[in-house]
């Protein structure tokens, strides 16, 4: 009887064309022979040997049970009822233990196969989900930022459980299943007539036509549960990640109701999945019962004829039950086989996509000397439609501190993106120290380059190790001065586990401020020529802001530093500050000459000037009242009970 393994959740729904299992076989070659591993290629040898010699250990094993029964009705044939002398007995009882001795051979062989295969195909599943994750981080922010992160990781998950997939049921169930029935064929057209072979061969083509029949049928069902549940997990996952947004806004009910809404789907889906599993092992047994019906009625017309012994009858009976259960997973095999080619194919697709941003050929290492950055007419767009950078220039001298202020969706955070090559221009260039970073290396033009970012993600790990990020050969003692750098040593010192201390998801377990100075500290330990900030402060509280601001004039101090700022409090101090409106520079210049000028920079200043003294007197009053002893009652209270 056909089985479903639990409730996984294979791809999404499958592009139009996908390649079949010759052409998906042909691109998982490479991986799945271990070119360059003689080890592993004797196992294979070795597991295709052992599948053939168990096969044949299998079609023995009906033998014995024949020769045993023939042996003791041989005994039991002269005098019915009459007892059998211990001598005559020996040779069925022989039998009998042979049959049980193949019977453990047989299953012993298997096991031996599989385990030696089993290295062979893990070892194509690990090289080819590393190449999937390599490539999945040389793709650009765009792919990224375009992709759900639950639904690529899930791609991840299920091609690797793919090619597991594909390997096994292939080599260790399907292959071993058409050995056994070419055997069962030419045994029976041997041992019997051509015509028993003819009657399994209609059984056994009839049982595999209605198997894919109905599983066609049943993978369009299994295909929407496996959207369903797709869509559950991204739900949940992008739920989970926003948890203090939940919270924020009261939503707990409104997330339910979404994730919901997948799972009915999904339960709608199970249960025609169910179903339609009952139909299918219902048409199996049918078809098979009336296939090994026919043969029996054969055997025993053979028997009554004098054409065979009663062990013939059996023999046919046993190898039939023998070839019925990898018979009761064709269903399951043509399922998961293409399951399995479509969850590859969605992990090969990635894998084939070209990285939006690659190096050229004849790139070179950057070579930092002053660490002069320059933007020479910069034009870009995520979407033609509407440009975001339309001809900016500027430039940022050795060891001196540039800010670019704007209002929001002026093109400021994109500055960043374009100087790490997240993306390219469409138009002008980037130079440091006269070279097109369009030409070198993006693993070098990125060591040479700090980010301390407004929204500091931290990895689920301890406080050491997100620091140690910055630098990975560090030794404690550098990790421990970055991190009295960045201020916080002293905190993290005070804390039970100190720099074992566990961050949390996202580094949930600290406040923003401390996020922020192991941002700083890792950049510290980093130690780049070129430091880039983009809106480190904007998202803290003034007093944090100013302690932070602290920790930045101090890493910034002799390097290159381009400051992308909301708050201009944090610029004061540049050396020159741009003024970027709708992807234009409009004003340039010192804090004081920009004030002079009473612009746009002006005008910014005075509104949050005014913004941040309105806030001082709402803290200050509130600090000024008295502070109540018991918390007033929302609503009369009861009188007491008489």
């Amino acid at each position: 009887m056909s089985t479903d393994p639990a409730p996984a959740a294979p791809a999404a729904a499958a592009p139009p064309a996908r390649p079949g299992l010759v052409a998906t076989y042909r691109r998982l070659w490479p991986y799945l022979w271990p070119h360059g591993r003689p080890d592993l290629q004797r196992r294979v040898f070795l597991a295709f040997g052992l599948l053939i010699v168990a096969k044949f250990v299998t079609m023995v094993t009906p033998f014995t049970f024949k020769w045993a029964t023939d042996a003791l009705v041989a005994l039991t044939d002269p005098k019915p009822g009459a007892a059998i002398p211990t001598g005559l007995f020996a040779a069925p009882m022989l039998l009998i233990g042979l049959y049980g001795l193949s019977r453990i051979l047989m299953a012993g062989l298997t096991q031996v196969r599989d385990g030696l295969f089993a290295k062979v195909a893990m070892h194509a599943v690990r090289r080819l989900a590393l190449q999937t994750f390599e490539h999945m981080h040389r793709l650009s922010l765009r792919f990224h930022l375009e992709r759900k992160t639950g639904g690529l990781t899930r791609v991840l998950e299920r091609g690797r459980g793919g090619i597991e997939e594909l390997s096994r049921l292939m080599v260790l169930t399907l292959v071993p299943t058409i050995v056994e029935f070419l055997l069962v064929i030419g045994v029976l057209a041997y041992e019997f007539d051509w015509i028993y072979s003819v009657v399994v061969f209609v059984m056994v083509a009839a049982y595999l036509a209605f198997t894919w029949k109905a599983t066609q049928w049943r993978i369009e069902i299994r295909r929407r549960m496996n959207n369903s549940d797709t869509d559950a997990n991204t739900k949940a996952v992008d739920s989970l990640l926003n948890f203090e947004t939940v919270k924020y806004f009261g939503a707990e009910r409104r997330e339910a109701e979404r994730y919901d809404v997948s799972m009915a789907k999904y339960e709608k889906a199970s249960t025609q999945t169910y179903v339609s599993l009952a139909v299918l092992n219902a048409g199996q047994a049918v078809i098979f019962t009336v296939g090994m019906t026919i043969v029996m009625w054969l055997a025993a017309r053979d028997i009554m004829a004098g054409r065979t012994t009663l062990g013939g009858f059996v023999l046919v009976n046993t190898m039939l039950v023998q070839l019925s259960m990898p018979l009761n997973f064709m269903g399951m095999i043509y399922r998961e086989i293409k399951q399995a080619l479509i969850d590859i194919d969605d992990m090969f697709q990635i894998l084939h996509r070209n990285p939006e941003i690659a190096d050229r050929p004849d790139a070179l290492p950057l070579a930092v000397s002053d660490g002069v950055v320059r933007f020479e007419d910069v034009r870009f767009a995520y979407d033609p439609a509407r440009p975001i950078l339309k001809g900016v220039s500027f430039a940022v001298p050795a060891g001196k501190t540039v800010a670019i202020v704007g209002p929001s969706g002026a093109g400021k955070s994109t500055l960043s993106r374009l100087l790490f090559r997240f993306y390219e221009p469409q138009g002008g260039r980037i130079l440091i120290d006269g070279q097109d970073i369009s030409r070198v290396r993006q693993a070098s033009l990125r060591a040479a380059i700090g980010m301390v970012p407004q929204d500091t993600v931290l990895f689920n790990d301890t406080i050491g190790y997100n620091i140690r990020y910055g630098r990975w050969d560090a030794t404690p003692a550098e990790v421990r001065a970055a991190a009295a750098l960045a201020q916080i040593d002293r905190f993290i010192s005070a804390l039970p586990e100190g720099y074992d201390t566990p961050v949390g998801e996202r580094g949930l377990k600290l406040s923003g401020g401390e996020k922020q100075r192991v941002a700083i500290a890792r950049t510290i330990l980093k130690g780049p020529p070129i430091l880039v900030l983009d809106e480190a402060t904007s998202a803290l509280d003034s007093f944090t802001e100013r302690e932070i601001q602290d920790a930045l004039d101090t890493v910034s101090q002799g390097r290159t530093t381009l400051v992308i700022a909301h708050r201009l409090s944090t610029v004061v101090n540049a050396d020159e500050i741009i003024v970027l409106d709708k992807g234009v520079i409009v004003e340039r210049g010192d804090h004081a000459t920009l004030l002079e000028q009473d612009g746009v920079y002006a005008s910014m200043w005075s509104r949050q000037r005014e913004a941040d003294a309105a806030l001082e007197i709402l803290q200050r009053s509130e600090a000024a009242l008295p502070v109540p002893k018991e918390r007033p009652a929302l609503v009369p209270e009861p009188a007491p009970a008489a």
